[in-house]
């Protein structure tokens, strides 16, 4: 298993602090109350891909609840930790994907995407509704909508804008990155 040091820390300290800053950056879903396309889901799709599961994690779980906490003033835990779920799945996959190694090809592209959209779905159709009927006692019809609309939103974000960065940071970033290494 890779250690855990200073890059991950700081990884954690920017994707919370770029999570929280896109909170507000969202285009809502007017037919289903308080949910919304977000690109704060491309975001951490792409920090767990990059950085694993324990940055994936904290990123989702320490983000959602910071940013919640400022931006609506409470926090809403039933999305919260859905949120850490997604995290974790899509950084268990880290190494498959090869997006720091700059190999992040066809092939990497699919299996990112058909883990998003898996992870997704545990995080958005199970968790989440699970956790407002627990923990909030809110009615099944209406947390299962949101969960399934929230589900649906993520994945095209990820899909798309989540894709399009990890393709972009594996042909540049990567490269920049091994340059620094041999300097």
């Amino acid at each position: 298993m890779k250690k855990f040091g200073i890059k991950e820390v700081v990884a954690i300290g920017i994707g919370t602090a770029l999570f929280v800053a896109l909170t507000e950056v969202q285009i809502p879903l007017g037919f289903i109350p308080n949910t919304a396309l977000q690109p704060r889901a491309a975001l951490l799709a792409f920090m767990a891909a990059v950085f694993g599961p324990i940055v994936g994690g904290a990123v989702g779980l320490i983000g959602h609840a910071l940013g919640d906490a400022l931006f609506y003033g409470s926090v809403w835990w039933s999305w919260v930790f859905p949120e850490a779920v997604f995290g974790i799945a899509m950084g268990v996959f880290a190494a498959k994907f090869a997006i720091k190694d700059g190999d992040f090809g066809k092939k990497q592209i699919v299996l990112f995407n058909v883990v998003q959209v898996v992870a997704n779905a545990v995080a958005w159709i199970l968790v989440a509704p699970l956790l407002d009927i627990v923990i909030y006692a809110e009615p099944a019809n209406k947390v299962f909508a949101q969960g399934f609309w929230a589900f649906l939103g993520n994945i095209i974000i990820a899909g798309i804008l989540g894709t399009l960065i990890a393709v972009g940071y594996s042909k540049i970033g990567a490269k920049s990155s091994s340059l620094a290494k041999e300097d």
